[in-house]
């Protein structure tokens, strides 16, 4: 496919064969769905129109997962885990469509769902999908969740989420707050964009934009950021080759905000791929001081050399190495100021990567506690006295965030907060990412 959305040679198949291959292969690789379907998309061939209905299906489909199966399975004599994987995606993909989307007939759906279990299987396969999908339809009404499930049910359910991060978000955060966060999981990210302030001011790029027929407008929560709709994929625009721009989340752009480098600083980023959040500090800096930004991936670390290089910053110099290495690296006390956007379980961002949801298991989020742990107790020594040191993270649990953060203050009574109250957003405030930011000062 080219850059307009083209088709540059021979179409391998439909759009709903397309969602089925990535949903198979989601589920069996357990490989993420964005890249695959990245991967598939241009294989395919499609138009522009198909391949936002296979985006739509792939993403919906694996969004609402867990419903679906609730309700598909009462149609299904032996219960879809006897299915073959492609028979189960197939079904879940057409029931999908037929209960969450309006543009498509329901004949159609059936007509497209027999058909491809034709070309994939064997007429009792076809058979057993289409007698499946018209009990659906002729049954629509009667596909309501019953009204005495205990909360935790309800919401799972309703919003399809597993039960045990219900359970585990409801026992934080309470039942209300809870439903708002499922549901805001459901909803597509907006498309948000940083202005390169080194080149314009984020005024007259919102001005650049609408003059070009792009509806932008700036966003509430980040001084450097952009909403913008219509735009289309925005890495593909003579714009972002141009360095005028980075695409990132509101939420993600709050990180360098709070950082507040200052001019002619010396900078550690040390889990810094794909670079957005280094770029923004080198960019807050006017590109004059010093930023280290590390990756533990040779892969990720050119990531970031190309984005700096694209945005012209110069300040920006990287290190391929796992952050607990660092202090081999660097002497103590080197550094003004450090960011560690440590890694953790992601659950901020379930918009974006609807399968982590399915994917994740709750003792992941325990193993992940030890190496932030590990990763703070190995940088802390490389700030100066009376610097700062952020420590953030794209997720939504305590113990990764506001836990672990107490936890390290104990250990080290040479470190306080440097502001009121950590900097917590959930996706149902402004239908950004879930982010924690925690803002500590090194004291004498």
């Amino acid at each position: 496919m080219n850059k307009s959305g083209a088709s540059t040679g021979k179409p391998k198949g439909s759009a709903r064969e397309a969602a089925l291959e990535v949903l198979v292969r989601t589920e069996q690789d357990r490989s993420y769905s964005n890249l695959l379907l990245n991967q598939t998309l241009q294989q395919y061939h499609l138009d522009k129109q198909d391949a936002g209905l296979t985006t739509e299906i792939v993403y919906g489909t694996i969004q609402r997962l867990n419903t679906i199966d609730y309700f598909l399975n009462r149609f299904v004599a032996k219960g879809l885990v006897k299915l073959e994987p492609w028979v189960r995606s197939l079904l879940r993909l057409s029931y999908y469509q037929m209960l969450y989307l309006d543009r498509v007939p329901d004949h159609a759906i059936v007509n497209e769902a027999v058909n491809l279990a034709k070309k994939k299987g064997h007429a009792g396969i076809s058979g057993m999908v289409n007698g499946v999908l018209r009990n659906v339809i002729r049954n629509k009404e009667a596909l309501q969740l019953p009204t005495n499930l205990s909360a935790v049910d309800r919401i799972a359910l309703t919003y399809s989420h597993p039960q045990w991060m219900v359970k585990r978000w409801i026992d934080q955060i309470g039942e209300a707050r809870t439903e708002l966060l499922c549901e805001a999981n459901n909803k597509p990210p907006h498309v948000s964009i940083r202005t390169n302030t080194m080149k314009l001011s984020r005024n007259d790029l919102i001005f650049l934009l609408n003059k070009s027929g792009v509806e932008a407008v700036p966003s509430e929560l980040a001084a450097d950021g952009i909403l913008v709709k219509n735009g289309g994929n925005m890495a593909l625009t003579p714009w972002y080759e141009e360095g005028l721009f980075s695409i990132q989340d509101e939420s993600s752009m709050l990180v360098a905000e709070t950082l507040q480098p200052e001019p002619g600083e010396r900078i550690l980023d040390c889990c810094a791929a794909p670079g957005g959040k280094t770029a923004h500090i080198a960019e807050k800096m006017g590109n004059l001081g010093e930023i280290w930004a590390c990756d533990i991936h040779e892969h990720k670390e050119k990531l970031i050399r190309e984005q700096a290089a694209r945005l012209g910053l110069t300040s920006v110099h990287t290190l391929v190495s796992d952050a607990r290495d660092l202090p081999q690296h660097f002497a103590e006390g080197s550094f003004d100021r450090i960011l560690l956007d440590a890694p953790c379980s992601g659950l901020g961002v379930i918009r974006r990567k609807p399968d982590m949801k399915w994917n994740k298991r709750e003792q992941d989020l325990n193993e992940v506690c030890l190496i932030q742990k590990e990763l703070l107790d190995s940088i802390h020594p490389l700030l100066k006295v009376g610097g700062t040191l952020i420590y953030s993270t794209c997720t939504l649990e305590y113990n990764e965030n506001e836990g672990r953060v107490q936890q390290f203050l104990d250990n080290h009574p040479d470190f306080e907060w440097d502001q009121l109250k950590p900097i917590e957003i959930y996706p149902y405030e402004h239908l950004s990412d879930g982010f924690f930011i925690a803002r500590l000062r090194k004291r004498a």
